[in-house]
């Protein structure tokens, strides 16, 4: 810190009057604190735009069925995979554009287009009245719904860098909340005139829509955050009505010598050429594919029957493993992890979760051979301590991938690591479906009955994410004279 304070007058940082991102860095300069307003901000953009992508899938089933578009009951499993699927198709489409489009008008439109893109088609969404209605609302969604890597963006621009650790945590933390607390909306308010009657009487508006209630409640949070993203500030620096946000704030004071220039040059590398990021990119999907695949199939283990080596769990039982895993979570992440970060580090802190994850991943079958009171409270540390490790490795890389770069390049880096992330979940959910139906048609096997062979093949995705975490694959940020 003394020495920070010493170079700080000698940058003699150059400020523009006009600037919104000069004024966050000025912000920055002279407040030392964390700025929980602006902690808010991040959690509630987060939150409106997580809380749609998994809240169809407890009322998904019986939506399709409705539709009347499979022949058979067999075939609902399908048409409502094409459903699931589409939001990420729509994503990985768009991720990249809407990160160069952050690049160059700012994090702020992106911020609020995404927001209201929640208002209008997860709004649809809930009153569609064919299949492919269904399709064209959530491929929309996905599409124009392209915040998550500008607001990644954010996060790192909006705080000093020894709170960025907790901004990303507060991201992940909404983005973790979002995925649990919206399949919770869509289970219980799903279908109410069934559920009830006495408050939502028959042939009336519920009744003709009856999976519009849960989509309504969370377009109208977003509608309220879309309101209040009016007021925040922008971080991307725009100087004289041009765009000069390829200075970051300790390059605006610096001559336009000979150095400078070279470090110019470097700044404006395309980012497929920069190894370090593309490396993180790459490590960050195949994590994103063991997540997205864990949490599949942890729901359809838990509830199958224990002969076939799950827990028979109810969906209630399950929804209240995730809810308590989703408290451990925010509580872990806004007290513990940026203590861990900083005496760790983002990668070191990754690897090390990634190495503990492995064995605990594997003593799923063995926990699943507990009874009564036991198995849950088992199984719920168990969830709890999965949750808090993954979430530490897409953490740790979140912030490995905003160091690597510049703020003028740093919405399409995050773009490209949002990309990759949606390829990856495509793919991942109907692979672990898939692996689990295999596995449980093997439980006499003499190698890895069961789901031994689940969570062994789910092991061995994490461990080639923990090996790539590792030199020579993981790159590291090249160093410049003028740092």
């Amino acid at each position: 810190m003394e020495d920070e304070n010493i170079r700080e007058p000698l940058l003699k940082k150059k400020y523009y009057e006009n600037c919104s991102g000069c004024k966050v860095e000025q912000a920055k300069e002279l407040n030392h604190g964390l700025s929980i307003l602006n902690l808010s901000i991040i959690w509630m953009v987060v939150l409106c735009a997580a809380l749609p992508i998994s809240s169809l899938f407890p009322f998904l089933y019986f939506m399709v069925r409705d539709f009347n578009i499979a022949k058979t009951e067999t075939d609902i499993g399908s048409y409502a995979g094409y459903v699931g699927s589409a939001y990420m198709l729509g994503r990985s489409l768009t991720s990249i554009l809407w990160g160069m489009i952050a690049d160059r008008y700012g994090r702020k439109p992106v911020i609020i287009i995404g927001v209201i893109s929640v208002v209008i088609f997860n709004t649809l969404f809930g009153v569609s009245t064919s299949f492919w209605m269904a399709v064209i609302m959530r491929f929309f969604l996905g599409s124009l719904c392209g915040l998550f890597g500008p607001v990644k963006a954010y996060a790192t621009e909006l705080f000093r860098e020894e709170h960025q650790a907790i901004a990303l945590s507060t991201f992940s933390a909404a983005w973790g909340i979002g995925l649990i607390i919206g399949p919770a909306l869509g289970g219980y308010l799903a279908q109410p005139v069934e559920k009830y009657p006495h408050i939502f009487p028959k042939d009336s508006f519920w009744d003709k829509f009856p999976y519009a209630l849960p989509c309504f409640i969370m377009s109208g949070f977003a509608f309220a955050g879309a309101i209040a993203c009016i007021w925040i500030p922008e971080t991307l620096h725009n100087h004289n009505g041009s765009n000069e946000s390829t200075y970051d704030a300790e390059a605006l004071g610096k001559g336009s010598n000979g150095a400078n220039k070279d470090n110019m040059t470097k700044k404006n590398l395309n980012l497929f050429l920069n190894w370090p990021l593309m490396s993180s990119i790459l490590v960050y999907g195949v994590f994103s594919l063991h997540e997205i695949a864990y949490q599949e199939v942890f729901s359809l283990w838990a509830v199958s029957p224990t002969r076939l080596g799950g827990l028979n769990f109810t969906s209630d039982d399950v929804g209240d493993v995730l809810a308590i895993s989703g408290v451990a979570l925010i509580i872990y992440q806004l007290t513990l992890f940026p203590y861990f970060e900083s005496a760790c580090g983002p990668v070191s802190i990754a690897r090390i979760s990634g190495v503990i994850s492995i064995p605990l991943l594997q003593s799923y079958p063995f926990i699943a051979m507990l009874s009564g009171i036991t198995l849950y409270i088992v199984i719920s540390i168990a969830s709890i301590l999965k949750y808090i490790l993954q979430v530490t490795i897409v953490t740790g890389l979140f912030i490995l991938q905003n160091r690597l770069v510049e703020q003028h390049q740093r919405g399409a880096a995050n773009g490209i690591a949002m990309t990759a992330m949606s390829l990856f979940k495509t793919i991942g959910p109907a692979t672990g479906g898939a692996i689990l139906s295999w596995s449980q048609k093997r439980m006499n096997a003499s190698f890895l009955p069961g789901t031994h062979m689940l969570f062994f093949i789910m092991n061995v995705v994490e461990a080639l994410g923990v090996v790539m975490m590792f030199k020579p694959f993981l790159g590291e940020k090249s160093t410049t004279p003028s740092q």
